[in-house]
């Protein structure tokens, strides 16, 4: 009888395998599938907040939002994407000499530029849509709540946050690749993914989409007299939300969502399944 579900070496070889299809593709498939991955990470991203904007409770305000923005990886999975944090795993391949540390590097490059994309012109769109309307402008207002919240955040807590984060992403993907049919490839994507955004831990391709968006509400000035009202949000505090603070958040993140896919949890996996066959 068949095993019902790949074994722990086999989901490790079917990545890496599929690792060196990943930095192989062609420039232009590897930007369009980053582009696409992106924007599904963003739609995640602004759904979950239009569900839990008013829900008061910090704890069962992010339940809320990891019951609705686990969709964005099951997206990816499904219909096909480029995800800069699940291609951390690619470094497996690197370890076990499938292909060059280089190839890592330009495709992870190419990657984190590319869902920069589609995450901006969803942000973009969920703005001019009126989504942010909700609530009489309260989704707006939670919008810059979470991007101020996130440009604040300290270089080592951006760091530690981010490997958290991608330890579970990272899991969620293999254990994906563990199932064999599409209804059990989305529940071991679910209940990983759901984790990460209940314990609050900074995914830098969705915030890709949740600081641009919170920046982009700040201009609005309902937005912003909604955030003075109900938050106590100051104009001093709204300067934080420029440029300077995405990338304030974007590089801890960043390192530390690196960290977690490949020292966190490619290293041990390659450790434990390959490295004992050379």
């Amino acid at each position: 009888m068949d095993n019902l579900f790949n074994s722990p070496a086999q989901v490790i070889e079917t990545n890496i395998k599929g690792g060196e299809t990943k930095v192989s593709l062609p420039l232009s498939k590897m930007i369009l599938l980053g582009i696409m991955a992106g924007a599904f990470i963003a739609l995640g991203a602004a759904t979950s907040s239009t569900a839990a904007h008013s829900v008061d409770n910090v704890g069962l305000s992010r339940f809320v939002s990891g019951l609705i923005f686990p969709v964005g990886l099951m997206l990816i999975t499904f219909i096909g994407g480029e995800l800069f944090t699940g291609n951390c795993l690619t470094s497996m391949g690197a370890m076990d000499h499938r292909f060059s540390w280089g190839k890592v590097v330009r495709d992870l490059c190419i990657i984190w530029l590319s869902n920069l994309v589609g995450a901006l012109i969803i942000a973009a769109l969920t703005y001019f849509s009126g989504n942010l309307d909700y609530s009489s402008g309260l989704l707006g207002a939670y919008s810059i709540k979470v991007a101020l919240g996130k440009c604040s955040i300290s270089p080592v807590k951006g760091i530690a946050s981010g490997i958290l984060c991608n330890i579970l992403v990272c899991a969620a993907i293999l254990m994906g690749t563990a199932a064999k049919d599409i209804g059990g490839k989305v529940w071991a994507i679910f209940f990983p993914i759901m984790a990460f955004v209940v314990g609050g831990f900074e995914h830098c391709v969705a915030n890709m989409y949740y600081i641009p968006v919170g920046i982009i509400a700040a201009s609005n000035e309902n937005y912003a007299a909604k955030a003075a009202e109900v938050y106590g949000i100051t104009a001093d505090q709204l300067a934080r939300l420029s440029i300077g603070g995405f990338f304030a958040n974007q590089i801890p993140v960043t390192i530390g969502n690196i960290l977690g896919g490949m020292v966190f949890v490619g290293l041990p996996c390659y450790l434990v399944h390959c490295k004992k066959n050379k």
